[in-house]
């Protein structure tokens, strides 16, 4: 569906390709019962996330215009330790999905060193609060974060 109609999403979206003002969220729809959110995230040139969880909750990720890289983790809270479960690159129309797993972590970049990419998220509730991990040295530990998702505004058709 992506895929088949990118020129759509591209001429209704390209206003977000075009802001760069760094990466943003954008709310396209939320429901509280059962909880789901809808959003499209820009992400400006190369632009990189920290290796982070998602508080709990299940996700989809699909590319809808330019190219990401992600890479999957997995978090062993005992020893404090993120092991590389390995990448996924997603291009327009592609996607990819996680389970709602407190051990699930993820670090997501933009490929491209000069076009901000798109992609479209749905999640099961409302990503509110979420941690990033941290490496402060060569120990192999990881210290969580805690982090708060900004909205950058509300998407409507």
């Amino acid at each position: 569906m992506i895929h088949s109609r990118s020129g759509e999403l591209d001429a209704a979206l390209g206003t977000l390709r075009e802001r760069r003002r760094g990466f943003e969220r954008w709310l396209v729809a939320e429901r509280a019962k059962p909880g789901i959110s809808v959003l499209v995230m820009a992400w400006p040139a190369n632009y990189a996330t920290p290796v982070h969880d998602h508080g709990g909750l299940w996700g989809l990720e699909a590319a809808i215009s330019g190219a990401l890289e992600v890479e999957s983790f997995l978090h062993d809270p005992v020893d404090r330790s993120l092991r590389s479960q390995g990448r996924t690159w997603l291009g327009p129309g592609d996607a990819t999905w996680f389970d709602a797993a407190e051990t699930h972590t993820h670090r997501c970049r933009n490929l491209s060193r000069q076009e901000t990419a798109l992609t479209l998220h749905v999640y099961g509730g409302d990503l509110a609060q979420y941690l990033a991990y941290e490496q402060p040295g060569p120990s192999g530990h990881w210290i969580a974060r805690p982090r708060h998702s900004e909205i950058a505004g509300r998407l409507t058709a």
